[in-house]
């Protein structure tokens, strides 16, 4: 790795420093070529910082000693082994949304979750590694990917299950990898939103895999609640009784109250939004033959192929 560059980098937000706006300054800026080098800058300082995708670090105002830029770890790309999607850190929100292979396995779950995120534009910087990072409550990422066999791979703590990871964290790590393996998914995202490209009010994750159903509950508004197991206690052919009772576990769930929604109002979207999302993917067909059926649909009417 060559040595840090020694200027200045200033991040202006919106051009107001001026008038007193937020500036993100960079005492120095590294680009290293491998994450075992991005680790070791991270450890040598406990302020230095892993840049991202820069759409939320931007916004503070706050003077950084050592940025850190992943760009040159080969990390911005998705690939599909024989039993999993291997997504790089680096890779953008508009990459994974667009990919057709993962969203056709995954039942388009991330797709519906990151399409009204703010613009296109947002999403094709937007990185997928850091918005699993940061495990921010509002983020309908965390949420998508929690309820699916998802695994994280970090430099310095390995590989751990994504679960784990949003309770109890990594400390001062480089997130390598998001890995997502190969099941014949269920699965359905549903949210509730004030207004188009707002931030959720409520969302909610269902997916059923390996014959036991997963449930995540995000926009709490703190970060996203798992249940799964006894926790969730849903058979995967349940009674209306027992779909019920799920729901109503995920209703008292811990609920605050911010700008967009009350404690309360968000307990009762919980619940109708459990019941939708498991629904909906309980009525899902396998995915052959729901590729088959769209074949036949779109053939034209009258022709014996």
């Amino acid at each position: 790795m060559g040595p840090l560059s020694c200027c200045k980098i200033c991040f202006l937000h919106d051009k107001k420093r001026d008038r007193g706006g937020p500036v993100l300054k960079f005492e120095q800026y590294a680009r290293p070529a491998s994450t075992k080098e991005a680790y070791d800058l991270l450890q040598e300082n406990r302020l230095a910082t892993v840049i991202g995708g820069m759409m939320w670090l931007r916004l503070s105002d706050r003077t950084i000693p050592i940025g850190i830029d992943l760009s040159g770890c080969g990390l911005d790309r998705i690939e599909e082994t024989d039993d999993a999607f291997v997504i790089g850190a680096m890779v953008t929100l508009g990459q994974l949304e667009n990919h057709e292979a993962f969203a056709r396995m995954t039942r388009n779950v991330f797709t519906d979750g990151v399409h009204d995120i703010i613009g296109t534009q947002f999403r094709n910087l937007a990185t997928v590694g850091g918005s699993a990072y940061a495990r921010m409550g509002f983020s309908d990422i965390v949420t998508a990917l929690l309820p699916l066999d998802t695994w994280v791979e970090f430099t310095g703590a390995g590989t751990m299950r994504f679960a784990d990871f949003v309770n109890g964290g990594a400390a001062r790590d480089v997130l390598e990898r998001i890995v997502v393996r190969k099941h014949d998914y269920r699965a359905s995202f549903q949210c509730v939103r004030n207004s188009a490209t707002d931030f959720s009010t409520l969302n909610v994750c269902a997916a059923l895999w390996d014959d036991e159903w997963h449930l995540a509950v995000g926009a709490r508004p703190k970060k996203a609640k798992f249940l799964e197991g006894d926790e969730l206690a849903l058979p995967r052919d349940f009674t209306p009784d027992e779909l019920a009772a799920a729901c109503e576990r995920a209703r008292y769930l811990n609920y605050g109250t911010d700008r967009r929604a009350s404690a309360d109002y968000r307990a009762e979207l919980a619940e109708v939004l459990s019941r939708r999302a498991i629904l909906t993917a309980a009525n899902q067909l396998d995915v052959e033959t729901e590729l088959r059926l769209a074949a036949e649909a779109a053939k034209p009417k009258g022709v014996i192929q």
